[in-house]
């Protein structure tokens, strides 16, 4: 988990390294920057207006240029971002159209009158009657009051009727559901709209004006000290000092949006004389945007990314002052971001990546989930209030710094190029699978294809629900021996309650071959071959485990090299006068059967014995203690004791 969370954020430290390079590059080619400042003389008169639509200030009245540009200037300063914007979002806008039809009075209730933070524009069509906008008016009426955050819908009567007979909606009409007071959570009111012009222009006046009538304003210098050394329970305030008639359209979207966290002010200084309180403030041009906070006042519009729009406020704002529902969503992209590097980190079949991938997506997001539950219970007691503020001071803090603001410029503009984000992510994260794969190039499982590992996944998922313990060891199951082990394992309770033991113990077993004296000599390469036998029992390499091997061999000569089998003939007289004991390891009880299997040792067959002195077949107590069985069958003395510290 470590790893991921060490990727993802050299993932963020290459995307704000990549911003920084191609703003250079921008400089480099055009010599301006996003936060360069436009004077608005050198715009034409479309791209003035689409400057107006979006900050949301009407302009239906004004024919000439002049007026235009004079309106943008007292709105805010024009960046070359914001401008750039602009320009973007009407080429995106044109064609969309993400009205809801409504259903019922219940869909109606919920998406609308339920809605405590948010604003309804909502077209009535009375039964049996025209709608009150065309479909090609309603169209440019959606895209003009959805980059507010303005939700639109259509309520056909013909669908249920009764509930418009109750609300007296006899015409096609259009109604406005707004927040009725400052509190969260309150009241929602519906506005109608009752003028006999339905321009879009219009409407659109009709509908900032009631938006604008919630929040608060000052028209006169003595309110506005009143109002500015008052303490209130809302410490943290956003006031906008323009010359205008009205606050603009995002400014009362923000308001609504941002209801119980953050109080919005319009003071407008049109008639104002005096200016000394202005400059007592410390208001220094014509507009301005102060947020005022328990640390200071902050002056929107000077640092990188900072423009006179909603999204671009909206993203300083929510820093500055989350609430609990910004923090989740924030900890969820995080924790999915690096439950995908799972794709890349993961070596071998392609299935297989995407099986842990899954698996890991739903273990990260299941904790996330559960985590959250006791810090929202926290959240709510009033102990942690304390905290809770300090909290939040120390955000507004680290907020309102240089490096902060180009944090929330990259991430205003990856947010909105989504395929530069995709292809960023995918390129760092064919990286990282290319630095494992050189990481672990010894490893044999990743050149595995996906039939191979479906196979193995198989197997280990058989293993596992017949002996659960055994499978997690990398040990062979009873089932291979036994197809009826199933039903002999269920008649057992503790199938599932056995603790798990290290087997490193087992390796550590004396194991050795059993011989019986003969008095035969042996021929030069029988007796090179007993060598080699000596050397190593199991013909072969072990792997990585060493085991301690013995030999029970006799010599009679004086080479020191002799045989010690057995014919099948010398069985039957008696046989163990015949065995030499004198190899077999200390503390070994002298015995030619194993009980597990009840079988006599054969020569040259593997032995090997447990810490009580009983011998067995190898294969026949390896069996038994992979199975979870870490006893002797005989005595029952525990297989670990030489492990025990003395």
């Amino acid at each position: 988990m470590w790893w991921k969370l060490f990727f993802l954020l050299l993932y963020f430290s290459m995307l704000f390294i990549l911003a920084r390079f191609c703003e250079a590059i921008v400089w480099y080619e055009t010599g301006i920057f996003a936060t360069q400042l436009v004077d608005p003389v050198t715009l034409s008169f479309k791209k003035l207006k689409t400057i107006l639509e979006c900050r949301g200030l009407g302009y239906s009245g004004l024919a000439e240029k002049r007026d235009v540009r004079e309106l943008v200037e007292n709105s805010g300063e024009l960046m070359q971002g914001e401008l750039y914007s602009a320009l973007k979002n009407e080429k995106e806008q044109v064609g969309s159209d993400s009205s809801t039809t409504f259903s019922g009075e219940m869909h109606f209730y919920e998406l609308v009158e339920d809605t405590k933070d948010g604003i309804w524009l909502v077209q009535v069509i009375a039964q049996d009657r025209n709608p009150l906008l065309s479909t090609a008016n309603w169209g440019k009426m959606v895209q003009k009051v959805s980059q507010f955050g303005i939700r639109t819908g259509i309520f056909n009567c013909s669908s249920d009727s009764r509930y418009c007979h109750k609300r007296g909606w006899m015409k096609s009409t259009l109604i406005m559901s707004v927040p009725q007071t400052n509190a969260s959570k309150g009241k929602v009111m519906l506005k109608e709209y009752n003028g006999r012009r339905i321009e879009t222009e219009h409407i659109f006046k009709w509908m900032t004006a009631h938006v604008a009538s919630r929040i608060k304003t000052i028209r006169f210098s003595e309110q506005l000290m009143d109002d500015w050394y008052q303490m209130e329970k809302q410490p943290v305030k956003m006031f906008l000092f323009a010359r205008l008639l009205q606050p603009p359209a995002f400014f009362s979207a923000l308001s609504i949006k941002f209801t119980g966290r953050i109080e919005f002010i319009f003071v407008d200084v049109r008639n104002w004389d005096n200016t000394s309180c202005l400059e007592e403030i410390g208001v220094q041009q014509m507009p301005s945007y102060i947020l005022k906070t328990p640390e200071g006042i902050y002056r929107y519009g000077n640092s990188t990314g900072e423009f006179i729009s909603l999204h671009a406020m909206d993203a300083f704002l929510r820093s500055v002052q989350p609430e609990v529902n910004d923090l989740f969503i924030l900890s969820l992209v995080m924790v999915n971001l690096m439950a995908w590097m799972d794709l890349f980190i993961t070596q071998g079949a392609t299935i297989k990546r995407f099986v842990v991938l899954i698996s890991t997506l739903g273990t990260y997001n299941s904790l996330l989930i559960i985590s959250w539950l006791p810090i929202l219970g926290f959240l709510q007691l009033p102990y942690l209030d304390n905290f809770y503020e300090y909290s939040l001071k120390l955000l507004r803090y680290t907020d309102t710094t240089t490096i902060a603001s180009w944090v929330r410029a990259d991430w205003t503009f990856y947010s909105s190029h989504p395929a530069l984000f995709l292809s960023t992510y995918l390129a760092h994260g064919l990286l990282i699978d290319y630095f494992e794969k050189k990481r672990r190039c010894s490893n044999e499982d990743q050149n595995a294809n996906n039939l191979e590992w479906l196979s193995s996944l198989w197997d280990w998922y058989t293993s596992y629900l017949v002996h659960p313990i055994a499978s997690f060891q990398n040990f062979e199951s009873d089932w291979d021996d036994d197809p009826n082990f199933l039903l002999q394992r269920l008649a057992f309770p503790d199938l599932w309650l056995r603790p798990l033991v290290p087997i490193d113990y087992i390796k550590n077993l004396p194991t050795w071959k059993f011989r019986l004296a003969q008095s035969e000599r042996l021929n030069p390469v029988e007796c090179d071959n007993l060598q080699k036998t000596m050397t190593n029992p199991n013909g072969g390499s072990s792997g990585d485990q060493e085991v301690h091997h013995y030999s029970s061999e006799v010599l009679h000569n004086n080479d020191g090299c002799s045989a010690a089998t057995k014919s099948k003939e010398s069985w039957s007289g008696g046989g163990e006068q015949d065995t030499d004991w004198s190899h077999w390891p200390c503390g070994m009880l002298h015995c030619t059967e194993c009980v597990v299997c009840l079988e006599n040792f054969e020569t040259d067959c593997l032995v090997m014995g447990l810490p009580c002195g009983h011998v067995f077949h190898q294969q026949c107590i390896m069996v038994w203690l992979a199975g979870g069985r870490h006893c002797c069958p005989v005595c029952r003395q525990h297989a670990t004791e030489q492990l025990e510290p003395e």
